[in-house]
């Protein structure tokens, strides 16, 4: 690596030299612009508006507009007046709770290394840190910008992690806010048991950029002349996770179900009943039986008659 500032790391009355370097890279691939009719490069030049006259580079200044709206230019001389701090220091200001630094101000990270014979500061000031889960704010002067910045240990490297100012971040303005929807605590729970059934250690190098391995893909076929993605007629097996979601939908089914199922068992029970309706009929018939005991009544008429012919 190839370091990018020097200077000195200072709190109090110490002071610690030190190295920055970039701690990131982009691994995107290189693309420049071409005619895709036939792939000649294309160049952009710095012309006037309106003419086709080339400027210089050193000609080129900057424009910024005033509060009502004004074009002001200014040049490279008039930036170099600025009375920027442009001490090749690194001040720490105050020592915080890691916890109270929201990550949303982490802008990009540096690497600092020892820059002295011996490391020994360097290694007390990144012990001492670790031990207090403290992190160091701090300011400094990079490419003729002040910065803020947090000091913390990654890895038994020191490193200084530029931070947003407060007015860059904005703030997240929603209506949904202001009418937060109920949550009922089994929902909770079950939101909760998800979680943490998915929990575990967050290692970096279990992930990859699927975007660059397959544009990779395309780029390697392109060159050969071959497909880089053909299409396969055959159907995609289901997988795991569409498993498990037709299991959750047959779970919901089952669930929906059990009324009707409770339904089903009521009219068999109303079938079991309905021999015991039909028994009402034979006591109808049993009711008939005193129709006969009436025609025997009827016999003392011929009494009657035999007593009339006497």
């Amino acid at each position: 690596m190839r370091s990018i500032w020097k200077g000195d790391l200072s709190f109090g009355l110490v002071n610690v030299p030190v190295k920055v370097y970039s701690a990131t890279e982009s691994h995107d691939r290189k693309s420049y612009q071409v005619d895709s009719k036939d792939g000649t490069r294309i160049r952009y030049r710095r012309v006037r508006e309106g003419t086709d006259t080339e400027v210089d580079y050193s000609d080129i200044a900057n424009a910024y507009e005033t509060d009502a709206g004004e074009t002001v230019i200014l040049t490279k001389e008039d930036l170099a007046t600025l009375p920027v701090q442009k001490s090749p220091e690194i001040s720490i200001l105050e020592f915080v709770p890691t916890e109270q630094v929201d990550p949303i101000y982490f802008d990009k990270p540096y690497y600092l290394e020892p820059a002295s014979k011996s490391p020994k500061a360097y290694a007390l000031l990144a012990k001492a840190l670790e031990e207090t889960d403290r992190l160091a704010i701090a300011n400094f002067t990079l490419r003729n910008r002040t910065r803020l910045a947090a000091l913390r240990v990654v890895d038994g490297v020191m490193t200084l992690q530029t931070l947003l100012w407060p007015d860059e971040v904005r703030k997240a303005d929603f209506d949904f806010l202001d009418d937060a929807p109920e949550i009922r605590k089994q929902e909770l729970d079950m939101a909760s048991s998800l979680i943490e059934t998915m929990a575990k250690d967050f290692d970096p190098t279990e992930f990859e950029d699927t975007y660059q391995n397959e544009l990779s893909k395309l780029v390697e076929a392109k060159a050969d002349g071959a497909e880089a993605f053909p299409e396969s007629d055959e159907e995609p097996e289901a997988d795991e996770d569409s498993e498990v979601a037709d299991l959750l939908a047959a779970l919901r089914a089952s669930v929906k179900d059990k009324p009707s199922s409770g339904g089903s068992s009521s009219k068999s029970d109303d079938d079991e009943k309905e021999p015991a309706k039909k028994a009402p009929a034979k006591k109808a018939a049993a009711k008939k039986a005193p129709a006969k005991k009436a025609a025997a009544k009827k016999a003392p008429a011929k009494k009657a008659a035999a007593k009339k012919s006497a």
